[in-house]
This record gives structure tokens, sequence and C-alpha cells, in this order.
């Protein structure tokens, strides 16, 4: 829990965004979609990209660019959050951070332009500047390729047996045009930018009537039983939960669970589903050259929460 002297809250909101905003060179925060990698070399394989508890291979959830001001080694640093949503499992999470220096191999040490590109094409990028293929389901790395073309590539053999019946088969012979043949393998979520904004400052004595006049509401609905029984059940983490209450109260759409509808999962007990999803990361950001870290997610379910 942050200290009372620590800075503001920084809150998310998704938008709808142009694709081209949402490519690696701009630096993006976003949710689905394919990832827009930050290091371009060291990306995480398939083993650690599958999930867990099922071994099926994960999709990409979100990513967050969260640069350390002072770091000469994290001036570009990005955590990127994976999830499985294959059915029945739909549990799986894993999380990795890269970082980068701002004179690297990939990217201008100048600010990226404001202004969209002159070429507004669709087409999906599936190569890296460093030469590693990704997969044309899930954006990741593909290390296994098409027998037949030599040009389509894969993470896992199910995600080439997939892109092979949803369209492939009748694309294999058109190599010069792969990338803009790539269809919809419904295993990405939806896609849109993270708009980063910080808190504005909460007046204490708004808080302290707003929480006054909820607490009034409440009690004349409750037996006196139920309030004694709440009373003792009161926890550290019911307190913690109502300093968070206070940080978000002017933005209160900002709860984690509500990225589920963005997602459109919502098939009870058959995708991806939570209360809380944390993430850790070291607290020193060691420096990793240009790979990728697998960081820690913790995860906690609304009925635990409850």
């Amino acid at each position: 829990m942050a200290s009372p002297s620590a800075g503001p809250a920084e809150l998310g909101f998704v938008e709808a965004a142009p694709s081209w905003r949402l490519r690696s060179e701009q630096f993006p925060s976003k949710v689905g979609g394919r990832p827009a990698w930050l290091s371009a070399a060291g990306l995480p394989g398939p083993p650690e990209l599958a999930c867990p508890l099922c071994g099926r291979p994960m999709a990409f959830l979100l990513q967050v660019y969260a640069p350390l001001p002072g770091r000469a080694d994290a001036f570009h640093r990005c955590l990127f959050l994976f999830c499985c949503r294959t059915p029945p499992c739909c549990c799986g999470l894993r999380v990795f951070r890269n970082q980068l220096p701002r004179r690297n191999d990939f990217y201008s040490y100048e600010p990226p332009s404001e202004d969209p590109p002159s070429e507004t094409g669709e087409s999906v990028y599936l190569q890296l500047k460093s030469g590693a293929h990704l997969c044309r389901v899930c954006g990741c790395s593909g290390p296994k390729r098409c027998s037949r073309c030599h040009k389509a590539h894969y993470c896992s053999k199910e995600h080439q047996s997939l892109d092979w019946r949803l369209g492939h088969k009748q694309a294999c012979a058109q190599t010069d045009n792969l990338d803009n043949t790539v269809p919809d393998h419904n295993f990405l979520f939806p896609e849109f930018e993270i708009v980063i904004e910080t808190e504005d400052e909460i007046m204490p004595e708004v808080v302290e009537r707003d929480n006054e006049s909820e607490i009034i509401g409440g009690m004349g609905e409750a037996h006196e039983e139920d309030l004694e029984s709440m009373a003792k059940h009161e926890s550290k983490e019911d307190k913690i939960f109502q300093k968070f209450k206070t940080k978000i109260s002017l933005e209160p759409e900002q709860v984690m669970p509500q990225l589920l509808n963005y997602l459109k999962a919502d098939r009870l007990g058959r995708s991806v589903d939570w209360g809380v999803l944390a993430v850790f990361t070291c607290a020193e950001s060691c420096e990793l050259g240009t790979g990728y870290a697998e960081e820690f997610v913790w995860k906690q379910d609304i009925t635990d929460a409850a």
C-alpha cells in the first residue's frame, strides 16, 4: 500500500485508437490484439507463454508502458500480461518485463512522431526488426513454420492447425501476400489503447461526507445482528480496499474487472475472469540486456473477495 507521501495514482482508461498508435515504435499501453513487443530480441518462447495449468498457448491480455525516471537502463520499460483463454481452464496467467536504454538497436533516440504515418494500411506485422518471426495467430514468438510454403510461422501446432483451417490452406500459395491474408482466428482479445491519467486530488471533506452518507444509507436497511457480524469481520484487507475505493472514487469505472466488458469475456465458467489482478516486479528492476524477465502476477477471484 502506498504511503501518505506517495504520488498520485495513475488510472488507465481504454479507448479506441488507430492501429498505427498501437505499434511498438509508439511505445503504447494497450489491451488486446497482438503484443507490441518492446525489444525485438529475446522474446519469451512458446514454453514460457504456455499456460502453467493446461499447457495451451496463452493469449496476450495487455501491456503497460512504465519507464523509470532516472534509470538510464530503463528509459523504455514495459510489462506484458498474458492469460489462458482456453475453456475449461481459463486460469493461467504470466507477466513479463522488458526494458531498454534510450539509445538502443531498435528505436530512434528521438521521441516518436505524433502524426500518423503516410501509409495507413492495416497489414499485420509478423516479423520484427531483429528478424524474429511471429505467430500468425497470436503474435508471439513463432519458431515453427509451415512445411509447405515455409513463410507462415507459428508458436505451436495448435495455432498452425487453427490457421490452416481458417484460411491458410487456401492462401498458402500466395507467399507474397501472406501478411494481408491473416484471418480472424477468434483468439485475440479486442484491441484498445490504454490512456493513462493521474488522479485528481480528492478533497478530504468531500470523501468524509460521501462515506458518511453511504454508511447512513445502508444502516437503515441492516439488522443489528448483521451490523455486528460485519464489524467483527472487518480486516486489514477491508481497510486497504476502502482506501483503494477512496482513490478511485472520482473514476469508479477504473476497477480492473470492468475490463472484462471490453474483452467480451462474459461466458460464465468458459472465459477468463478475475476480481483483482496485481502485478509485482523486481524492486530494483534489474538490468536485462534485451531479454524479457518473468515477474509475478497474483489473481484474486470475485468469489474469494466476497
